[in-house]
């Protein structure tokens, strides 16, 4: 490897030049391109999705796993002509140009590698078993996923820990640092590029029919249950999402309402309105074109797809003087893949520069089963003090 200036002139960074090194680990859903994989596509969502938050027991998933599968075959081969979902393609193109934008920058310091919750080969226990042969011991865990939920960046987390459990070495942990990017809901640069879209689309298309007033704007957001067991439901962020894209159009578009993309599971509470009755209530207002805008997706899915296509075929059979719009997301659009190089930099830098964490996994049961001697002592005053006030700035990121 070529010593860089840097190395020269600090010469005692780090032991051996190869560490400093950072993995960058972008994580989607993925999603099923064939029919065969449905059930157990179905069957590892259930388990990590509905434990969350439905009461349901564990040997239900396999069966119910199957039934679902069938619904879905149903609606994606019978109604929309043998769908393949455009889904991994468009991360693995997101991939790439996320690398090639932080590479610009970091050279081969670092490399981006894809994991998908859900689909083979690349689940997360497979991407960090080649992570670790690759010699990178350092992680920027990033859930390329516009909200932070238990239901999104939280299932990546778990994975990832449970993984690392499996791939620890057993007195030195493997991993010498680790940051996260949970989200970017409230990032300026991803606001503007949403208000952005829907300001082209009118410009390009609809302006000439209608009146700014006549334009309803649907922006959509991954539905979320109300009740999540206590975890993040992920409701405040994209109600956040959808309130700053909104202030963006509102002064020129009066028209604009969320609408939740829900999955209509029953004895389940959902966010509300969902994107049919969103539409609804817009063309009650007079609404003459209707533009639904995924603003909580960043990578097209059976959603954003199957989902709003379907809602659309509804609303024309009631509404057929209406006319109607479905934007794509961001997905690989070059101004999106530069946004989320750059949200990355501040943290690979962090990992770049600072000493490398020394765990050892075996010391976790140690401390686990010696609880007493440290719970008393120090834990009040300035520690506690000093966490509540991290928390509380890193918000107003």
């Amino acid at each position: 490897m070529v010593t860089t200036p840097e190395k020269i002139q600090n010469p005692t960074n780090s032991a051996s030049p190869s560490q400093d090194r950072v993995a960058v680990l972008l994580m989607g859903y993925g999603e099923v391109e064939s029919y065969e994989d449905f059930a157990n596509y179905n069957e590892q969502a259930l388990n990590l999705l509905t434990a969350k938050f439905a009461p349901v027991p564990t040997w239900i998933y396999p069966p119910l796993a199957k039934l679902l599968a069938v619904f879905d075959l149903h609606e994606w081969s019978h109604q929309h002509g043998n769908f393949i979902s455009p889904h991994n393609a468009i991360f693995e193109s997101q991939r790439a140009g996320i690398e090639k934008n932080l590479q610009i920058k970091w050279g081969d310091r670092i490399k981006v590698f894809k994991a998908f919750n859900f689909c083979a080969p690349h689940l997360p226990e497979q991407v960090l078993t080649q992570i670790k042969s690759e010699g990178f011991d350092k992680l920027l865990i990033y859930p390329l996923l516009v909200v932070d939920s238990i239901f999104t960046s939280g299932i990546a987390v778990e994975q990832v820990n449970k993984a690392l459990v499996k791939l620890a070495d057993k007195t030195e942990n493997w991993v010498k640092g680790q940051r996260y990017i949970p989200s970017f809901y409230n990032e300026p640069d991803y606001i503007d590029l949403m208000a952005k879209m829907v300001e082209e689309e009118i410009a390009n298309d609809l302006a000439v029919a209608h009146l700014p007033s006549q334009i309803g704007i649907v922006l959509t957001n991954h539905g979320c249950p109300h009740k999540a067991k206590g975890f993040t439901s992920g409701i405040d962020e994209s109600q956040t999402l959808y309130e700053l894209v909104r202030e963006r159009l509102i002064n020129r578009f009066p028209l604009i309402s969320v609408g939740w993309l829900n999955h209509d599971t029953p004895l389940i509470d959902w966010t509300q309105p969902d994107a049919t009755t969103a539409a609804k209530n817009l063309i009650e207002l007079g609404a003459t074109s209707i533009i639904f805008m995924p603003i909580g997706f960043a990578t097209e899915n059976h959603e954003t797809l199957l989902d709003v296509e379907h809602i659309i075929e509804g609303l024309r059979r009631k509404h057929p003087e209406v006319t109607y719009r479905q934007m794509p997301c961001v997905n690989d659009r070059p101004e999106f893949l530069q946004m989320a190089a750059e949200w990355a930099n501040l943290y690979i830098e962090e990992l770049l520069s600072e000493n490398a964490l020394a765990v050892n996994p075996s010391l976790a049961i140690a401390q686990a089963k010696s609880t007493h001697s440290h719970s008393h002592n120090g834990e009040h005053g300035h520690s506690h003090d000093h966490h509540h006030h991290d928390h509380h700035h890193h918000h107003h990121h």
